[in-house]
């Protein structure tokens, strides 16, 4: 999984690409380290180049929604495409990120 963020008055975008596995737990954590500055603010995470995702990125998305709980922040997704949307409606995934 590959990464940028943009900032803005709001808060921040986080694009994420390529596949999200387990493999990439560690640099997740970082991305959810984020939170605890960012208290009221927004964070998106565009999901539209993301073309691969697992059961344990959707654990990862889930620890992503209760740090941004803990934290204070509007955590919301978007952009979920082709697999990735598939996987989050079947799993009905958007009902577990309310």
């Amino acid at each position: 999984m590959e990464h940028s963020i943009q900032s803005n008055s709001n808060g921040k975008l986080v694009r994420l690409s390529g596949r999200m596995t387990f493999a990439d737990f560690d640099g997740f954590q970082k991305l959810i380290a984020l939170f605890q500055e960012a208290r009221g603010k927004r964070f998106e995470f565009d999901l539209s180049e993301v073309d691969y995702i697992d059961s344990s990125a959707l654990g990862m998305i889930l620890l992503a929604r209760d740090a941004a709980n803990s934290n204070g922040v509007d955590l919301s997704l978007t952009g979920a495409k082709g697999q990735v949307k598939r996987i989050m409606d079947v799993t009905k995934f958007n009902q577990a990120m309310n």
